[in-house]
């Protein structure tokens, strides 16, 4: 057995904030992660960030407003960057419209990475990539041990004195009996007004498995995909997948491939995710995209707490794939690129996952906390750990084909939805906090996430440093715990100045 302050059970955007946070406080940490990249959606899942209209200012922690200082000045040191991108101290490197900052997932994975680096350099960080958790030993309300299997089929036994799962599909709760809730809840459960009728826990956010194009001049011929023919065809509910008729926020919309196309002034969905705009450059480079349309949701199973989670992952890929193809049979100049992506057939690490297992908290997060239509200013939380702000938004679920983006008021984070009902060591440290469906879609955006990872790790240090649990955290000590957070740069209430 190998022994540990805290273990972080996958390196999501989550789970590398609260290893860098725990040993900030001088605990020895473990952190496994399933890919060969840590950083979850910034990095494997080649999520651009999503973000909250202030964020320039306010709306994250002190650490992620300096990634984004970090990710300009990356790019401002560039050689070939241009006079027009070097002119600019606020700038969106792909000149996207979807994130204020879209930039490239490699270069995401460096500066996280170098952001560890001094905590391996001083033995408190160990990292083991191609790991997953397989067991976990639990006794009563505790977890005492998870074991990991390596890439090679060895496995290792993990102790340590909290755990913390940072896995995009919370796969650390079923491992260790936590109680958690996945699909929609029924409106009854909460008098969530959006909420169904009926609950149904298959009832899935779709995933999307993210693809780079690149515009390509020449046009070089692309391979036809085996199942092509069938993916060109496939229809849901009277609507082609592969196709420009979709819906947004509006209700049902045209897509256009590039600005202007549907109409003068309209945004095209090729710079929704751009992360490479060649006049920052002064050579020769393409324009680069990120494939995360409605084209390319998968629509048509779930890959958490289903028999056929691997079918469902392959059949991801292959409609992304397809939708690569469809473009470029309509006469479109793109290829798939996968410099940016660290690998070769220019689909993401992993798949982007939007709907997370959610713990059952001492507090559940619901629609009515948040909603702009019932919160007209941001309401104020005594245990609040950090601030956020999106949309209430599902895109079409799996089984009902139910899709919202109802406007939400700037939130906070409260402690209380980060601590379990039952297990005392276990905490969530990314999109499993206790939230519902509906409000699930709120905090999954990079700057929450990172959020909740880094304050999860604070907590369990702080833990450690003062012998107490995090329930006694909520009742006893919170006020302090709140001056550690803000003394790491966290906010904790939204500035309405």
């Amino acid at each position: 057995m190998r022994i540990f302050d805290i273990a972080i059970i996958g390196g999501s955007t989550g789970g590398v904030q609260a290893a860098r946070a725990a040993c900030e406080m001088g605990k020895r940490v473990y952190l496994c992660e399933a890919t060969d990249w840590i950083g979850g959606q910034l990095t494997s899942q080649a999520v651009p960030p999503d973000e909250n209209a202030w964020i320039e200012t306010q709306g994250a922690t002190q650490s992620y407003l300096n990634y984004r200082k970090a990710v300009r000045a990356a790019y401002h040191a560039m050689p070939e960057a241009s006079e027009l991108m070097r002119s600019k101290q606020v700038f969106c490197p792909g000149a996207s419209w979807v994130s204020r900052v879209a930039h490239s997932p490699r270069l995401a994975h460096r500066l996280l990475s170098e952001s560890l680096q001094p905590y391996l350099d001083k033995g408190l960080l160990t990292i083991e990539l191609k790991t997953t958790a397989v067991e976990a030993d639990v006794q009563g309300d505790t977890v005492r041990t998870v074991t990991v299997r390596h890439e090679d089929g060895t496995q290792d036994v993990i102790g340590a004195s909290y755990f913390l799962d940072a896995t995009d599909c919370g796969d650390l709760l079923p491992l260790t009996g936590t109680e958690y809730r996945i699909g929609s809840e029924a409106r009854s459960e909460y008098n969530e007004p959006s909420a169904p009728e009926v609950a149904d826990a298959q009832d899935h956010q779709p995933i999307t498995w993210v693809a780079a194009l690149a515009l390509d001049k020449e046009r070089t011929p692309m391979r036809k995909p085996e199942r092509y023919d069938f993916w060109n065809s496939r229809r849901r509910e009277g609507r082609k997948i592969l196709g420009w008729e979709g819906f947004g926020k509006d209700g049902k919309v045209t897509f256009g491939m590039f600005d202007n196309d549907v109409k003068p002034g309209s945004l095209g969905l090729w710079s929704y995710r751009r992360i490479q705009y060649p006049p920052y450059y002064t050579d020769d480079r393409p324009e680069i995209t990120l494939l995360n349309w409605p084209q390319n949701d998968y629509e048509f199973g779930n890959v958490i707490d289903d028999p056929d989670a691997a079918y469902h992952l392959q059949q991801a890929r292959e409609q992304t794939l397809c939708c690569a193809y469809w473009l470029w049979e309509q006469g479109y100049p793109v290829r798939l690129d996968g410099e940016h992506l660290g690998t070769e057939d220019g689909l993401a690490k992993a798949p982007y996952i939007r709907e997370s297992r959610r713990i059952v908290a001492r507090k559940t997060i619901v629609e009515q906390n948040i909603a702009e239509c019932s919160n007209p200013a941001p309401v104020q939380l005594e245990d609040s750990v950090g601030v956020g702000h999106y949309a209430m938004d599902l895109h079409k679920t799996t089984r009902t084909g139910t899709t919202m983006f109802q406007p939400a008021q700037r939130f906070e984070i409260p402690l209380s939805a980060m601590i379990p009902v039952r297990m005392k060591n276990l905490l969530p440290a990314c999109k499993n906090i206790g939230a519902t469906h509906l409000t699930g879609g709120c905090f999954r955006l990079h700057p929450v996430e990172w959020t909740v990872g880094e304050a999860a790790g604070y907590l369990a240090a702080y833990c450690l440093q003062n012998e107490c649990c995090p329930a006694q955290v909520l009742s006893d000590r919170l006020v302090d715990f709140q001056n550690l957070l803000t003394q790491h740069g966290f906010q904790l209430h939204w500035k309405l100045d």
